[in-house]
């Protein structure tokens, strides 16, 4: 799985696929055309509201595609999180504990070290990911 580049309609595509449910039930479900769900399938992004159908439709959580991009590609800022806890801003919106890595995330990583893409310590600094939590990673998934 690619999670820097996300087509979100090819994705929604696949699992239509999997699930083999009829373009009928996925028209009345979604409450739209044949043409409009063709078209979703071509899209790259899509509305949240009919993201969040789509995942209940296809029993599949969509937006955890994004979620990795986010640990992957811009992970939380040190100085950001540091600044807001020195000042202790309340926020009305939900706060999240720490970043979940799924073992997709995971592999990812290690196969980026494996092959030379990148140094222990670049891994690091690029995905903000805990020195100690990394050669947990290495010596669990390592033969």
């Amino acid at each position: 799985m690619n999670f820097k580049e996300i087509h979100i309609g090819t994705l929604i595509n696949q699992r239509v696929a999997e699930c083999g449910i009829e373009l009928s039930r996925i028209c009345n479900f979604l409450n739209c055309s044949e043409d409009e769900v063709l078209k979703m399938y071509e899209s790259q992004s899509i509305d949240s509201e009919i993201l969040l159908k789509w995942c209940k439709l296809l029993e599949y959580d969509f937006f955890r595609i994004y979620t990795q991009h986010l640990i992957l590609y811009a992970p939380a800022s040190a100085v950001y999180t540091n600044a807001e806890k020195t000042e202790n801003k309340k926020s009305v919106l939900p706060r999240f504990r720490k970043n979940i890595y799924t073992k997709e995330i995971i592999h990812f990583i290690l196969e980026q070290i494996e092959s030379g893409k990148m140094t222990k310590k670049e891994t690091i600094e690029r995905y903000s990911i805990p020195k100690t939590t990394l050669y947990k990673w290495i010596s669990k998934h390592t033969d």
